[in-house]
């Protein structure tokens, strides 16, 4: 099997509802855009990855992957992931690029495996447990009325992404821990948005919620200082989410023990490769691996590997973002069926939609 073609599109999607992050992020409007990479083999068979970032995808296409791509074996992915973090150090990729190609060409080999991708990785389960991670409102009042709709909705675990405010971030949590109870599983996510002694402060104040993990109060580029954090506290700190790198920083990490959970996923983890490495390396630690939002891909990896809990679905106001994922009245979902990853377009109206193309 060799690679005859490699091909990028940048589309444009319907967002119609803004939402925002914690005060210093821009709001959500990279959604409204998205990169398709699409490797075609002269088997038939395709490989699909997607990126946030559409100019980007055909950037990068235009420019390295094409030429690094055409002509080789798409099943020596090993081979090929190394290529690319070779290039990485002349290139610097955006972290969602890392991955890209690597995606695409898993799906190549599940489809030739005639097998959904969580079966190819080893299959723990066909279905994933799902939690509801908010975008930040205005009020607390807000926040609880989507957290009733979540509920309704049959998830069982809800995250926040609150104001960047220690105390108002802190008195929050306790109040929507208060309008839940104690049965419904609540985490929290800084978004990097502190430093040491506010993430401490925060920290405990989750600690007396009963919040079930604490997740990247800092910019992760201090291993130093979430160390520190972990010291000082009880609650289950996630770490490495956004941290350059891919398992190799991961690894860093978890040995130093700056995380009680590590984070994993295509996007920002160097595809479904760096994403399995720091999987298996974490349950090497008798920790938990638990994966970033995302779309398809990360549904089969969830259901690949057996040190996941969740899968995050980000809502906002009340619904979803249409990833193709209707949560189940149970708060599962479960992995496309078919061989490959699931990814579906109609390529010729992504040709016709597409405002760039390499």
């Amino acid at each position: 099997m060799r690679i005859v073609d490699v091909k990028a599109y940048a589309v444009k999607q319907q967002v119609d509802i803004p939402f925002k992050w914690r005060k210093g992020l821009p709001e959500g409007a990279h959604l409204n855009e998205m990169g398709i990479l699409r490797i075609i083999t002269d088997e038939g068979i395709e490989g699909i990855a997607v990126a946030q970032r559409g100019l980007m995808t055909v950037d990068y296409t235009e420019r390295r992957l094409k030429e690094m791509l055409i002509g080789k074996n798409p099943l020596l992915k090993e081979q090929l992931w190394h290529e690319i973090w070779e290039l990485d150090r002349a290139e610097e990729f955006q972290i969602y690029y890392m991955g890209l190609a690597d995606t695409a060409l898993w799906d190549i080999t599940a489809k030739k495996a005639g097998m959904p991708l969580y079966q190819l990785l080893g299959g723990s389960r066909n279905r994933v447990q799902a939690y509801a991670s908010t975008v930040t409102y205005n009020t607390t009042e807000e926040y609880c009325r989507v957290a009733d709709y979540c509920l309704e909705q049959g998830y069982k675990a809800i995250k926040l992404h609150a104001w960047g405010d220690m105390k108002a971030d802190a008195k929050l949590c306790a109040d929507l821990r208060k309008h839940v109870g104690d049965d419904v599983i609540l985490m929290y996510d800084g978004s990097a948005g502190f430093n040491l002694q506010e993430s401490i402060y925060l920290g405990k104040a989750l600690e007396q919620a009963g919040y079930h993990w604490y997740e990247e109060p800092m910019r992760e580029f201090s291993i130093w200082n979430y160390k520190k954090l972990c010291d000082e506290l009880t609650i289950p700190v996630l770490a490495a989410e956004t941290s350059d790198g891919c398992h190799y920083n991961a690894a860093d990490f978890i040995v130093h023990g700056a995380c009680d959970i590590i984070r994993t996923g295509t996007v920002l983890k160097g595809g479904i490769t760096g994403s399995l490495r720091i999987a298996h390396m974490a349950d090497c630690f008798g920790m938990k691996a638990e994966i970033h939002g995302g779309d398809q891909a990360n549904v089969q990896l969830a259901c690949g590997i057996n040190n996941n809990t969740f899968f995050e679905v980000l809502v906002w106001g009340t619904g979803p973002i249409g990833f193709g994922y209707p949560v189940e009245s149970d708060g599962f979902i479960t992995a496309p069926q078919g061989p490959g990853i699931g990814y579906s377009f109609d390529w010729e109206e992504i040709e016709r939609k597409a405002y760039a193309k390499a």
